[in-house]
Protein backbone atom coordinates (compact mmCIF):
# COMPACT_ATOMS: atom_id res chain seq x y z
CA UNK A 1 0.00 0.00 0.00
CA UNK A 2 1.20 3.42 -0.95
CA UNK A 3 -0.23 6.73 0.74
CA UNK A 4 1.34 10.03 -1.31
CA UNK A 5 1.31 13.46 -0.07
CA UNK A 6 -2.38 14.38 -1.80
CA UNK A 7 -3.88 12.06 0.64
CA UNK A 8 -4.19 9.19 -2.38
CA UNK A 9 -3.44 5.21 -0.87
CA UNK A 10 -3.13 3.17 -3.91
CA UNK A 11 -3.90 -0.56 -3.02
CA UNK A 12 -4.18 -3.61 -4.69
CA UNK A 13 -7.47 -4.45 -6.87
CA UNK A 14 -9.95 -7.20 -6.42
CA UNK A 15 -13.19 -8.29 -8.62
CA UNK A 16 -15.12 -6.84 -5.58
CA UNK A 17 -13.75 -3.43 -7.39
CA UNK A 18 -15.67 -3.84 -10.25
CA UNK A 19 -18.37 -1.80 -10.35
CA UNK A 20 -16.40 1.21 -9.50
CA UNK A 21 -14.74 0.52 -12.04
CA UNK A 22 -16.94 0.22 -13.89
CA UNK A 23 -18.56 3.30 -12.90
CA UNK A 24 -15.54 5.44 -13.42
CA UNK A 25 -15.33 4.19 -17.03
CA UNK A 26 -18.97 4.95 -17.66
CA UNK A 27 -18.50 8.43 -15.96
CA UNK A 28 -15.08 8.98 -18.69
CA UNK A 29 -17.44 8.17 -21.78
CA UNK A 30 -19.99 10.60 -20.62
CA UNK A 31 -17.53 13.26 -19.57
CA UNK A 32 -14.97 12.46 -23.43
CA UNK A 33 -18.90 12.94 -24.94
CA UNK A 34 -19.92 16.22 -23.49
CA UNK A 35 -16.49 17.86 -24.71
CA UNK A 36 -17.20 16.54 -27.81
CA UNK A 37 -14.78 13.21 -27.95
CA UNK A 38 -17.18 10.64 -29.42
CA UNK A 39 -14.10 8.96 -31.36
CA UNK A 40 -11.80 7.52 -28.05
CA UNK A 41 -13.89 5.60 -26.57
CA UNK A 42 -17.04 5.89 -28.35
CA UNK A 43 -20.53 7.20 -26.65
CA UNK A 44 -22.17 3.94 -25.54
CA UNK A 45 -21.12 3.50 -21.19
CA UNK A 46 -18.28 0.89 -21.08
CA UNK A 47 -20.57 -1.04 -18.72
CA UNK A 48 -23.05 -1.28 -21.89
CA UNK A 49 -20.49 -2.41 -24.53
CA UNK A 50 -20.14 -6.13 -25.54
CA UNK A 51 -17.67 -7.54 -23.41
CA UNK A 52 -16.83 -4.34 -21.02
CA UNK A 53 -18.42 -6.05 -17.88
CA UNK A 54 -16.22 -9.13 -18.77
CA UNK A 55 -13.27 -7.09 -19.99
CA UNK A 56 -12.62 -5.67 -16.28
CA UNK A 57 -13.50 -8.15 -14.30
CA UNK A 58 -10.57 -10.15 -15.93
CA UNK A 59 -8.32 -6.99 -15.50
CA UNK A 60 -9.17 -7.46 -11.96
CA UNK A 61 -8.50 -10.95 -11.60
CA UNK A 62 -6.10 -11.92 -14.43
CA UNK A 63 -3.45 -8.77 -14.59
CA UNK A 64 -2.40 -6.70 -11.60
CA UNK A 65 -4.98 -4.08 -10.44
CA UNK A 66 -4.30 -1.17 -8.00
CA UNK A 67 -7.10 0.89 -6.61
CA UNK A 68 -6.45 4.75 -6.20
CA UNK A 69 -8.58 5.78 -2.27
CA UNK A 70 -9.32 9.26 -1.64
CA UNK A 71 -10.92 8.91 2.06
CA UNK A 72 -11.42 5.35 1.66
CA UNK A 73 -13.63 5.66 -1.56
CA UNK A 74 -12.27 4.36 -4.70
CA UNK A 75 -11.05 7.41 -7.25
CA UNK A 76 -8.98 5.78 -9.65
CA UNK A 77 -7.96 2.44 -11.48
CA UNK A 78 -4.53 1.24 -12.80
CA UNK A 79 -4.41 -2.69 -14.91
CA UNK A 80 -0.51 -3.90 -15.65
CA UNK A 81 0.57 -6.54 -17.61
CA UNK A 82 3.51 -8.08 -18.65
CA UNK A 83 2.81 -6.79 -22.54
CA UNK A 84 0.29 -5.13 -24.43
CA UNK A 85 -2.89 -6.54 -25.24
CA UNK A 86 -3.21 -9.26 -27.26
CA UNK A 87 -6.01 -7.13 -29.33
CA UNK A 88 -3.67 -4.29 -29.83
CA UNK A 89 -1.53 -4.11 -32.99
CA UNK A 90 1.20 -3.84 -30.59
CA UNK A 91 4.58 -5.85 -30.73
CA UNK A 92 5.88 -7.35 -26.80
CA UNK A 93 9.24 -5.56 -26.18
CA UNK A 94 12.22 -7.36 -26.72
CA UNK A 95 13.23 -7.54 -22.96
CA UNK A 96 10.87 -7.73 -20.08
CA UNK A 97 8.40 -4.65 -19.63
CA UNK A 98 5.96 -4.34 -17.74
CA UNK A 99 2.64 -2.81 -19.39
CA UNK A 100 0.18 -0.12 -18.25
CA UNK A 101 -3.45 -1.57 -19.67
CA UNK A 102 -5.53 0.45 -17.78
CA UNK A 103 -5.37 3.86 -15.86
CA UNK A 104 -8.76 5.87 -15.37
CA UNK A 105 -9.63 8.29 -12.73
CA UNK A 106 -13.16 9.03 -12.03
CA UNK A 107 -13.81 12.52 -12.97
CA UNK A 108 -15.43 14.07 -10.05
CA UNK A 109 -11.88 13.69 -8.42
CA UNK A 110 -10.11 15.40 -11.60
CA UNK A 111 -6.80 17.59 -10.86
CA UNK A 112 -5.98 15.96 -7.89
CA UNK A 113 -3.16 14.22 -9.14
CA UNK A 114 -4.65 10.60 -9.04
CA UNK A 115 -3.58 9.55 -12.46
CA UNK A 116 0.09 10.85 -11.75
CA UNK A 117 -0.05 9.01 -8.46
CA UNK A 118 -1.00 5.76 -10.06
CA UNK A 119 1.44 6.24 -12.84
CA UNK A 120 4.47 6.77 -9.93
CA UNK A 121 2.89 3.32 -8.67
CA UNK A 122 3.34 1.58 -11.57
CA UNK A 123 6.69 2.98 -11.82
CA UNK A 124 7.80 1.70 -8.48
CA UNK A 125 6.13 -1.62 -9.26
CA UNK A 126 8.18 -1.88 -12.13
CA UNK A 127 11.17 -1.48 -10.41
CA UNK A 128 10.28 -3.72 -7.69
CA UNK A 129 9.52 -6.49 -10.13
CA UNK A 130 13.37 -5.35 -11.67
CA UNK A 131 11.55 -4.92 -15.03
CA UNK A 132 13.48 -1.44 -16.54
CA UNK A 133 10.85 -0.89 -19.11
CA UNK A 134 7.13 0.51 -18.77
CA UNK A 135 4.88 0.90 -21.46
CA UNK A 136 1.17 2.23 -21.89
CA UNK A 137 -0.60 3.14 -25.44
CA UNK A 138 -3.55 5.20 -25.44
CA UNK A 139 -5.71 7.01 -28.02
CA UNK A 140 -3.89 9.75 -30.22
CA UNK A 141 -6.63 11.91 -31.79
CA UNK A 142 -7.78 14.84 -30.85
CA UNK A 143 -5.43 17.18 -29.45
CA UNK A 144 -3.11 15.07 -28.18
CA UNK A 145 -4.01 15.59 -24.59
CA UNK A 146 -3.49 12.10 -23.52
CA UNK A 147 -0.31 11.33 -25.17
CA UNK A 148 0.65 15.08 -23.38
CA UNK A 149 -0.13 13.82 -20.46
CA UNK A 150 1.71 10.58 -20.44
CA UNK A 151 4.71 13.01 -21.65
CA UNK A 152 4.18 15.11 -18.62
CA UNK A 153 4.63 12.00 -16.54
CA UNK A 154 8.02 10.93 -18.08
CA UNK A 155 6.69 9.13 -20.78
CA UNK A 156 8.59 8.95 -24.22
CA UNK A 157 6.54 8.38 -27.13
CA UNK A 158 7.99 5.19 -29.57
CA UNK A 159 5.58 4.11 -32.15
CA UNK A 160 1.75 5.10 -33.52
CA UNK A 161 -0.30 2.56 -34.62
CA UNK A 162 -3.76 2.61 -36.43
CA UNK A 163 -6.86 -0.49 -34.40
CA UNK A 164 -9.02 0.08 -36.67
CA UNK A 165 -9.75 3.68 -37.46
CA UNK A 166 -8.30 4.17 -33.57
CA UNK A 167 -5.22 5.94 -33.88
CA UNK A 168 -2.78 5.15 -30.78
CA UNK A 169 0.32 5.88 -29.44
CA UNK A 170 3.14 3.53 -27.74
CA UNK A 171 4.98 5.52 -25.14
CA UNK A 172 7.66 4.15 -22.57
CA UNK A 173 9.79 5.03 -19.88
CA UNK A 174 12.54 3.73 -18.50
CA UNK A 175 12.77 3.07 -14.82
CA UNK A 176 16.00 1.67 -14.25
Amino acid sequence: MNDTTHGIRIRPGNLADAPAVLDMLDSAVAWMNDRGNTEQWGTTPYSKKPGGVARVEGYLTENAPHIAELGGTPVGALVMDSGPSPQMPIAPAEEHERYVRLLVSDRRYAGRGIGAALLAHAVEETRRAGVELLRVDCWAGGGGELVAFYERNGFTPTERFLSGAWPGQVLALRVG
